[in-house]
């Protein structure tokens, strides 16, 4: 009986320090996170706004903890074929993504079935930046204002065209919003990401693209772009000498484009502070003047939390593009 004793006491003692053991092991490894690369998808081609932001932010990241991350381009299906990607995979941090808010807010109403539900299969790390919008055209004798744009968009309806990143993306948006506040008709073409549609608006196959402002910034610079107007109540603080839409007497379009750092749902949270924080401190400090010189402007301030945000959008742009007579595909 003693022996029994002895031995029940000991058997009991070993299950108390492997149940500790299975406890403070997912901690243990949170802790040492990153131990591996890391996976960054974009669900565009390399060379856009999107791309950039991911590349500057893989970076830092890497420096800071001590692992490559690493960008993944894959582009194609506005979305769906990069985002589903994450979406996914395991909840463990190796696999994150820098997304157009379009991919999580306006393909819920593009869109008959997305692949992913953006409310419940990713969380948030951070709004990375806002990026203001801008109508640009290669023509600037044609359409080098808002009246002469909606002049010859009037008296040739469906026929002046407008190129964007992919069905439902922010140029996209922004042209349905453009149609809908002007009553004009434009026909819109759909490109597989920023890059490749600003070529195409400089060698003259489209007309104008509503375009994120540092797609356009760099050729708006060189002369090969004409900016029409900014779509906000006021002047980018990255380009004060190009006018507003509303001063062209264009009014309510007012749209930008922000770009976000997610993971899957279900990511420890000490995975997400740690990411989080280092972002944060790049986006505050030295990033942010060369942010802001190229277009963008620093997000990690912004007063409402993202998922918040995506849920508001999410609704927003439902009733934008309802309005539009746009049938989902």
């Amino acid at each position: 009986m003693p022996f029994t004793r002895i031995f029940s006491r000991s058997a009991f003692a070993v299950l108390c320090a492997a149940s500790s053991l299975a406890w403070t092991a997912p901690a243990s490894a949170q802790g040492s996170y990153p131990d591996h690369p890391v996976k960054v998808i974009v669900a565009l081609p390399a060379g856009g706004s999107v791309d950039m932001v991911a590349r500057m932010v893989s970076q830092q990241l890497t420096t800071d903890l001590g692992q490559p991350f690493v960008v993944d381009n894959r582009a194609g299906g506005s979305g769906q074929i990069g985002v589903p990607v994450v979406a996914k995979a395991p909840p463990d941090g190796y696999t994150l993504l820098v997304s157009p808010a379009s991919f999580l807010t306006t393909n819920k109403s593009i869109f008959k079935v997305l692949p992913y539900n953006p409310e419940t299969d990713f969380i948030p790390v951070t709004k990375l930046v806002n990026q203001a919008m801008v109508l640009v055209v290669n023509d600037k004798a044609k359409y080098g204002t808002p009246a002469s744009l909606l002049a010859a968009a009037k008296a040739n309806p469906g026929k002046l065209t407008y190129a964007s990143s992919g069905d439902g993306s922010p140029q996209h948006l922004a042209g349905l919003m453009f149609e809908s506040q002007t009553g004009v008709k434009l026909l819109h073409i759909p490109y597989k990401g920023g890059a490749p549609a600003i070529t195409d608006l400089i060698g003259g196959q489209v007309d104008m693209a509503f375009a994120p402002l540092p797609e356009a910034l760099p050729h708006i610079k060189s002369g090969k772009l004409h900016p029409v107007g900014v779509l906000s109540d006021k002047r980018a603080i990255s380009a004060p000498n190009i006018p507003t839409l509303k001063e062209g007497g264009v009014s309510n379009v007012v749209l930008s484009a922000w770009i976000g750092l997610l993971a899957p749902a279900k990511t420890p949270q000490p995975v997400l502070d740690k990411l989080s924080q280092s972002v944060k401190a790049l986006l505050r400090g030295d990033a942010k003047t060369r942010l802001i010189e190229i277009g963008m402007e620093p997000a990690v301030d912004d007063a409402k939390p993202l998922a918040q945000v995506i849920s508001e959008e999410i609704r927003l742009h439902a009733d934008l593009v309802k309005a539009s007579g746009l049938v989902p595909q």
